[in-house]
């Protein structure tokens, strides 16, 4: 029985090593990846545009925190404006989404999943590539990614955004006595979690591990730096499983808080 399984064991390994079986897992795992991206970009940008649906209650989904201007207790300006053009299509979502998404997009880890699922340049690490120069990210417009540092910051500005709507979803009106009462829903749960998740992603960044203490030369002289570079360096060795736990659930947020206010499903208060 050990020299079958030995047997298996060793004709497991030569068929891994062979070119065919490499390619085919090469290639379902840039379908994977070309497939989540796909349905998220499409189901966003639906999301996006509608402009409805976007908020139940003390609940508003994270594609449209923070509203600036739209038709939601929510809203921070009031209304859409009576200057907005009457051809230009208004959504509350479209005024802050580029913020997150311009994030997302120039995120080193997504440069590098996107570039292989989407386009195969490279179709895979230490894989040749029909050209006789190289330019990398120094010529328009992948030079343009570098703005991911800047995006950065935007993000750290909505995290702290969303973890106030998670607070705001801490209140709930009394039908009784029309006064916010201390009360936890599903909803909440959905919200916070979806706080968490993003935080996971963002405090992970490569640009913020380089702010962070990344550019010391000694970390001995800044204690300080070292440490904070150490709790951003544990968020960024699972980069990549935050970018898509995060990706799904603040999609999944967005759908909870929509379905919601359809009627289609109930929001369960467990507190």
């Amino acid at each position: 029985m050990r020299q079958f399984f030995t047997i298996a064991s060793n004709a497991f390994m030569e068929l891994v090593r062979q070119p065919v079986f490499l390619l085919l897992m090469t290639c379902s795992a840039l379908f994977s990846v070309f497939l989540g991206l796909s349905l998220f970009i499409v189901y966003s940008t639906w999301a996006a545009f509608r402009g409805s649906h976007y908020f139940f209650g003390n609940y508003i989904s994270p594609f449209y925190s923070p509203e600036i201007f739209g038709d939601s207790p929510h809203n921070w300006f009031g209304p859409k404006p009576t200057w907005w053009p009457a051809w230009l299509i208004f959504s509350p979502a479209l005024l802050v989404l580029w913020a997150p998404g311009g994030f997302r997009l120039t995120c080193y880890y997504y440069r590098g999943a996107y570039y292989k699922s989407f386009w195969a340049d490279p179709p895979a690490c230490t894989v040749g590539e029909p050209r006789k120069t190289y330019l990398g990210e120094r010529s328009f417009p992948l030079i343009m990614q570098n703005v991911h540092r800047y995006f950065l910051y935007l993000a750290l500005v909505f995290i702290l955004i969303l973890t106030y709507d998670v607070w705001k979803s801490l209140w709930f009106v009394d039908p009784t006595t029309g006064k916010n009462v201390f009360g936890i829903g599903v909803g909440t749960v959905v919200l916070a979690i979806n706080v968490v998740l993003l935080s996971g992603y963002t405090f992970g960044c490569h640009s913020l591990r380089h702010l962070a203490g990344g550019f010391l030369d000694q970390f001995s002289k800044s204690p300080t730096c070292y440490r904070a570079y150490a709790c951003v360096t544990c968020f960024n060795r699972r980069h990549m499983l935050w970018a898509w736990l995060s990706l799904f659930w603040v999609g999944f947020t967005d759908l909870y808080v929509r379905l919601c206010s359809i009627g289609v499903w109930t929001d369960w208060r467990i507190v």
